[in-house]
């Protein structure tokens, strides 16, 4: 089943700024998934297992490394066109 998911990190942290680069340049490097990022948030496409996988690793990171962050995201089961 394909998945689409619309994230966007708000780190509860004076210095934001190179969490939220360092998190999208993860995405943006994984494999099997179609990942865009724009100036609000980043949406990653493609299969269920991989882009949930691919989103729990990237919040337990950013939870052990940054402490208090907020993840808002939406998902839809369906493939968009982004």
């Amino acid at each position: 089943m394909k998945i689409s998911v619309e994230m966007s990190l708000y780190p509860l942290a004076d210095e934001y700024l190179p969490s939220i680069k360092g998190t999208v340049e993860r995405l943006n490097a994984a494999q099997d998934v179609l990942v865009k990022t724009n100036a609000m948030s980043t949406q990653i496409v493609g299969e269920y297992d991989r882009v949930m996988a691919l989103i729990n690793k990237e919040m337990k990171r950013s939870f052990e490394e940054i402490g208090k962050a907020v993840f808002v995201c939406k998902f839809i089961n369906s493939a968009l066109d982004i």
